[in-house]
């Protein structure tokens, strides 16, 4: 995988936020209240732009979950 390349990822985090989070993180975001986990879902541009995604969830002192790669684009 080439760092450079777009991609499509779901991130997991412990507890609710809500829509209103979903323009600071650049995507959207859905709250799984069986689970007490929001889901964030976006498209973003390369690796350094998810890495700024994350770097957020730590300031905020969320709990990471999980990352999740959905698809990749083809050139």
């Amino acid at each position: 995988m080439n760092n450079s390349q777009p991609g499509r990822y779901e991130i997991c985090v412990v507890g609710c936020l809500t829509e209103s989070w979903s323009d600071w993180f650049d995507g959207a975001i859905r709250y799984d209240e069986r689970r007490d986990e929001t889901v964030i879902e976006g498209q973003f541009v390369d690796q350094a732009a998810l890495f700024g995604i994350l770097t957020k969830i730590h300031y905020l002192n969320l709990t990471l979950v999980a990352v999740k790669r959905l698809s990749v684009q083809k050139k």
